[in-house]
């Protein structure tokens, strides 16, 4: 399948937009994006699509600097889980190192490495979109992004030797050097940032050794499930769509940036159909959701994706043998019922 990025690639891109007077819901329609989509951040999407829509959103709202001010309304912990591991971190070089072993958690597009020379630390910034597009706005959100999780490290006021961009500067720098300072470079021979290696060896002044243990634990026990296959991602669509009513095929092939007949071809190698998903998903849902007395069963068969209660009524008991409101109160009155 075509590389995906996590929501969270897009954050604060609707509030950007409108305050550039343009409208985001009607560009990510255009790219074939989600707009209702964007408040889950763990959602997989185009990697193409964002790249199109970045491309589209400088071009309407006029701004070729578009990609660099999506960068400064980064937040760290729009990195996402992550970010708990790199503030524990003991040094800049270690944080770093993590960063780029595990950036296909939030970015399958992105492609990062960091080396050391001449006393010069170079981290090289790449887009792998499969196909040959414009995605100046993408490289340069992504090398903002990491210019400024560099400076949460390295302070405010640190100034890195240079920045570069493989593509020719615009006809007014000025947001550029406001970004990154007089050092941007443009028509160079990559996309990235050189600095001093020895500020490499930068204490993490967040780091709290006592904690450092846990959040990596923590971390690795979620790194391993990050690893998605095909199968993974569809049924994560497919549980973050069911509320909406627009849960379809279409839509999941949509989000992930292939056709239909990809996904069934994906869906079958390993055993599945999408209607088998779709069921196995609310199966796991509707007992997690009937066995909690403070929700409705009205509002249960909303969240589960059907049209009206009736036919969530239909389903549960054809799936569960009895009323979805007597395994309810089955399950209250002994608890958890074995399956």
């Amino acid at each position: 399948m075509k590389p995906l990025v996590r929501n969270a690639a897009l954050s604060s891109y609707r509030e950007l937009s409108q305050s550039l007077g343009i409208d985001p819901r009607a560009l990510m329609k255009r790219v074939g994006l989600d707009p209702a989509g964007l408040a889950v951040q763990d959602r997989w999407i185009s990697g193409v699509a964002v790249a199109e829509l970045l491309e589209r959103s400088a071009v309407a709202a006029h701004r070729v600097d578009f990609g660099l001010l999506l960068a400064e309304r980064r937040r760290f912990a729009n990195l996402g889980p992550i970010s708990l591991v790199l503030r524990e971190e003991p040094d800049v070089r270690s944080a770093v190192r993590l960063l780029i072993r595990h950036e296909r958690m939030c970015n399958e597009l992105l492609r990062s490495r960091l080396s050391e020379a001449n006393g010069l630390a170079t981290v090289k910034v790449s887009l792998e979109l499969g196909e040959a597009r414009p995605a100046r706005q993408a490289v340069e959100l992504a090398v903002g992004v990491f210019h400024g999780f560099l400076r949460v490290f390295l302070g405010a006021r640190w100034q890195p030797v240079s920045v570069c961009f493989t593509h020719g500067a615009p006809r007014d720098i000025a947001a550029h050097r406001r970004h990154f300072g007089p050092v941007v470079e443009f028509d160079g021979e990559f996309n990235g940032i050189v600095f001093h290696a020895t500020e490499l060896d930068t204490p993490n002044s967040m780091s709290d050794p006592l904690l450092r243990g846990y959040a990596r634990q923590y971390f690795e026990s979620i790194a391993v499930a990050a690893e998605a296959t095909e199968l993974d991602r569809v049924r994560e669509l497919i549980e973050v769509l069911l509320p909406t009513g627009r849960c379809s095929i279409e839509q999941v092939a949509g989000s992930l940036g292939v056709g239909r007949r990809t996904v069934h071809r994906h869906l079958a190698a390993s055993g599945e159909t999408f209607s088998s998903l779709v069921n196995a998903t609310r199966t796991q849902l509707a007992e997690q959701l009937v066995a909690n007395p403070r929700r409705s069963l009205t509002e249960i068969s909303g969240l589960l994706g059907f049209s009206a209660p009736s036919a969530f009524s239909r389903w549960f008991r054809d799936r569960f043998g009895t009323s979805a409101r007597e395994w309810r109160s089955r399950r209250t009155d002994t608890g958890p019922v074995p399956k």
